[in-house]
């Protein structure tokens, strides 16, 4: 396809329209499906469904986005579209063997992923590659949940415990933040201090207030590598009902939004969206809000590394 007739075409089925690409070039945004969920929630299972729905929705969402500067984010990052990691849902160790592959690819090419899942068991095999590029690499998790709870096996519970038995991130300088609600057991948030992160509740963050909040995880970070990975479900259900564990008390979408606006000058280097689940999502709210994320974070992509 030449210069004069490639503006008659445009990408089909991609995030916001960006091309399809099947390999990398250093210091792109790289889009990247991750359709898998482990299809063993009691009641909620189509997580696997989220990233056609993310893509979907994503005409809905625009390129400039002011509150974190007047740039056109997918031309400044030169966004490209990988499709999905190829895999089976359910079928967790070749699964997490085909994610952590794709994200090695990518992260050897010298993209940064930004990834849309898939439950949350899908964090494991990228920090597995993350970590690989980035040993520094630490993790700032926002969700309503902390996943890093006592228990055997890859589940969405377990995440960030086997995480921190496989040597993955710096603990000490990682943070679970927002996490809220009901528990199946005690101690749990015990459990995820004792690991050797910090924790900070929904609770808390509305006590603190966000700017000391995001003051702190600025001192402890510092300049560090950082994967962010951002649940759906940390966002009220009454705004993202779409999610596969939805759980009162969170904030709206605006005080999402602020949040990760306090996280600019971050070095992040991978950005991991989860948890929609299209068959409870209504109208595509969850959807669309997930775009929505994906532009925020990438502007917090370009800033940090632009940091200084």
């Amino acid at each position: 396809m030449n210069a004069e007739t490639d503006t008659l075409f445009l990408p089909a089925g991609t995030f916001m329209g960006v091309p399809p690409a099947t390999s990398v070039r250093p210091g792109q945004a790289v889009v990247l499906g991750i359709p898998f969920d482990c299809g063993t929630h009691p009641t909620r299972i189509g997580s696997r469904q989220g990233p056609r729905s993310i893509r979907e929705h994503s005409s809905l969402v625009r390129p400039v986005y002011p509150d974190l500067g007047e740039r056109n984010i997918l031309e400044a990052l030169d966004v490209v579209d990988l499709g999905d990691v190829a895999l089976v849902p359910s079928q967790v160790e070749p699964s997490f063997r085909a994610i952590e592959a794709a994200l090695d690819r990518v992260l050897a090419q010298g993209g940064h992923p930004v990834t849309f899942g898939g439950d949350g068991a899908v964090s494991l095999p990228q920090l597995r590659a993350v970590h690989r590029h980035y040993p520094e690499l630490v993790v700032l998790h926002i969700d309503a949940h902390t996943d890093a709870y006592e228990g055997e096996g890859y589940n969405t519970s377990t995440t960030f415990t086997r995480a921190v038995e496989e040597g993955l991130i710096d603990t000490a300088r990682s943070f679970h933040v927002g996490a809220r609600g009901t528990l199946m057991a005690p101690g749990a948030y015990a459990h995820t201090r004792g690991l050797g992160y910090n924790l900070i509740l929904g609770s808390e963050v509305r006590a603190r207030g966000i700017a000391d909040v995001a003051a702190e995880i600025a001192r402890t970070v510092g300049r560090r590598p950082v994967y962010l990975c951002f649940d759906m479900d940390y966002i009220d259900p009454s705004a993202a009902p779409g999610v596969a564990t939805p759980t009162w008390g969170g904030p709206d979408a605006a005080g999402a939004f602020d949040l990760l606006h306090a996280l600019a000058g971050l070095n992040i280097v991978t950005v991991d969206i989860n948890t929609v689940s299209p068959p409870h999502d209504v109208a595509g709210m969850t959807a669309t809000l997930a775009g929505h994320v994906a532009v925020i974070a990438m502007n917090l992509i370009y800033l940090g590394r632009n940091a200084g």
